[in-house]
């Protein structure tokens, strides 16, 4: 059974229970919160491992919630999922560049909630250092060398599709907003524009063949590679 800590701030309180209700049932200690205030004081109190964090909240909202959890050095580390009942992409999309690791728009199934918490979770164990060599099936990646093989041939891709690559694969589920690619991508031997990140993916789906589905799109948002 899983022993992990998580707070569950949103101002409905049926949703909060029946949220709770899932959570326990796989195992998870449970806090709840309805505001951003009471969410920030139990977060320093409790140190959950992962936040469940409605963005419309009374008072202080989620967003900013999100973003002082991550300006804490001793709360930074807490894994957020974010909840919004708006699904809006500008929100989203900001709760992602302050740090949050995903997001369920609602309505939701409980199930699928979970499920994200768990692939969170997972993640945030592994280790935070960049990943060398990446193996999916017959699709290696190889920082090292700088390569890219599918069943042992070499791919040809241009060094902004490899960047892009390796940045989506080395964290498996997590949605990376078009920005936040930018930024993975961008340095002194390559000039990405934000728009131009979609023609890259394009390209480099194309190169990819048989592993072009991996790489899912998120409306308006930005991409993640499938785990």
């Amino acid at each position: 059974m899983s022993k992990e800590k998580i707070l569950v701030v949103d101002d409905e309180q049926d949703l909060v229970k029946l949220v709770r209700y899932h959570l326990e049932k796989d195992g998870y200690k449970v806090v709840t919160a309805y505001n951003g205030e009471d969410a920030l004081f139990l977060a320093r109190k409790e140190r959950p491992e992962l936040v469940i964090l409605d963005l419309m909240l009374p008072g202080i909202d989620g967003l900013e919630v999100c973003k002082k959890l991550k300006a804490d050095p001793e709360l930074a580390n807490i894994a957020i999922v974010m909840l919004t009942a708006k699904g809006e992409e500008v929100d989203i999309t900001l709760g992602l560049k302050l740090g949050a690791d995903d997001y369920v728009t609602k309505p939701f199934s409980p199930k699928e909630l979970v499920a994200r918490v768990q692939a969170v979770l997972r993640r945030s164990k592994s280790p935070s250092t960049t990943k060398d060599y990446i193996k999916i099936d017959t699709l290696t990646i190889d920082l090292y060398k700088h390569e890219v093989t599918i069943k042992n041939e070499p791919i040809q891709l241009t060094l902004t599709e490899f960047k892009l690559l390796h940045q989506l694969a080395s964290k498996p589920g997590r949605v990376f907003t078009r920005d936040q690619l930018l930024d993975a991508v961008s340095g002194s031997e390559t000039f990405v524009i934000d728009r131009t990140v979609d023609v890259h993916i394009a390209s480099l789906r194309k190169k990819l063949k048989a592993y072009a589905n991996r790489i899912v799109t998120i409306r308006g948002i930005g991409y993640k590679f499938k785990e």
